[in-house]
């Protein structure tokens, strides 16, 4: 049996947390949106650059948008 792994994406769930849609963001960014929906479907990733625009319009420390690579 092949375990799969868990995907998970930050800029999707901040979003949700704050209220706000892919669309927003990609206004707020003056980016086309489907290049937001690939980074919230983990087609693609932003560069560091977008990482912390997005933060920005978030109001969130850039460091929220990143998940952990260590095991707990």
């Amino acid at each position: 049996m092949v375990k799969q792994k868990h995907i998970y994406n930050r800029i999707k769930s901040m979003l949700a947390e704050k209220g706000k849609t892919n669309i927003w963001l990609s206004e707020q960014l003056g980016m086309n949106k489907a290049t937001v929906s690939k980074w919230c479907t983990n087609d693609t990733q932003p560069t560091m650059e977008n990482l912390f625009r997005i933060a920005e319009a978030l109001n969130t420390d850039v460091r929220e948008l990143l998940v952990s690579n260590k095991i707990r």
